[in-house]
């Protein structure tokens, strides 16, 4: 009996301590909340870009260590470490270049310099590509999402369409990747997930039959914004772009304007091969937007640098994980700090 009783005690002690004290609404501002949550996407992004920090910010703190002045050694070995991480060869000269300009005259025995110019001159690159969607263009508002099978495209339509949701935004699904049965179903779990219909047909058939439905079911539903996914089969087959060229050739005749935005997905995983999915992609479709992916499980997030210097599209979106709130709009500033804290 004794036992029970003691036992009892602890566990109204315990159920009491999980009790919700009474807030203070004076000091209460709803700015707190919004910079606890800045933070935790800032921890999230710093974590997930250690792979990319320890191969390109890490060896250029060793570079520095026990140089006692900058030369054109330092440079080389500077321009080593920048291929190595991905950044890509021309974007690799094209940086050096500028932090040499930035290094004057009177300064090369300030090798600590180094760091700081790399930083600044990356931010700078990054911030001429940072632009967000603006959706508000077009009702409705059609996004063509393009790129290679498996690099994470009909995920990213499902957080891209679940953001939208979550603004109060009436959202029309398209499973135009017709060729895989496996897609079409895919797409249909995340339309159920986040409220979103999804205009299909059956395995096979012509993806441009499914985007001429979903662009008129679409404005004959008022929505606010569709989002057509498409075939990515391989980016270098003739017929595969042939296809994306007859279904954006429907969307435009259907829909003057239309599409608003061709959003195209890489995974940051494949490091310059990304780049060059972006210029086959860019010269037989066009695209007005880049999504990088999966930077949570890469070395190579260096690579923006070059998809940015390289191809000058802006970057709307990076991914950083498997929730629906990892994708985040690109921000230059956060993603610097964060790739060399």
């Amino acid at each position: 009996m004794s036992n029970n009783s003691e036992s009892n005690g602890f566990l109204n002690r315990l159920s009491s301590s999980f009790r919700k004290k009474p807030v203070d609404t004076d000091n209460c501002t709803n700015q707190q909340p919004e910079a606890d949550k800045k933070k935790g996407f800032l921890n999230r992004l710093r974590s997930s870009l250690k792979k990319t920090h320890e191969i390109l910010v890490t060896p250029v703190d060793e570079l520095v260590l026990g140089r006692k002045k900058i030369d054109e050694d330092t440079f080389e070995d500077l321009e080593e470490i920048l291929i190595t991480s991905d950044v890509g060869p021309q974007a690799a000269l094209d940086l050096i270049d500028r932090v040499q300009k930035r290094v004057k005259h009177g300064q090369y025995n300030k090798i600590d310099l180094i760091r700081d110019n790399l930083k600044e001159e990356i931010l700078e690159i990054l911030s001429a590509r940072q632009e967000s969607l603006n959706t508000s263009r077009a009702k409705p508002f059609v996004i063509m999402v393009i790129g290679v099978n498996g690099s994470g495209k009909t995920t990213t339509i499902a957080k891209l369409a679940g953001q939208l949701k979550s603004q109060g935004k009436e959202v029309l699904l398209a499973a135009a990747d017709t060729f895989r049965a496996a897609g079409i179903e895919q797409l249909e779990i995340w339309g159920k997930r986040t409220g979103c219909e999804v205009i299909k047909q059956k395995k096979g058939a012509d993806p441009s039959a499914v985007a001429y439905d979903a662009v008129h079911a679409a404005r004959a539903r008022n929505a606010d914004v569709l989002i057509i996914d498409t075939a990515g089969r391989l980016h270098t087959k003739v017929n595969l772009m042939e296809e994306l060229k007859k279904s954006k050739r429907i969307i435009e005749r259907e829909y003057p304007g239309a599409p608003h935005e061709i959003l195209l997905v890489l995974d940051s995983t494949t490091g310059q091969n990304a780049i060059s999915q972006a210029k086959t992609f860019r010269e037989s479709i066009g695209c007005t937007g880049i999504v990088l992916t999966k930077l949570d499980g890469s070395a190579k997030g260096g690579v923006i640098v070059g998809i940015c210097e390289e191809l000058e599209i802006p970057i709307r979106y990076i991914g950083i994980g498997e929730q629906m709130d990892d994708l985040r709009e690109f921000n230059a500033k956060d993603f610097v700090e964060a790739l060399f804290d």
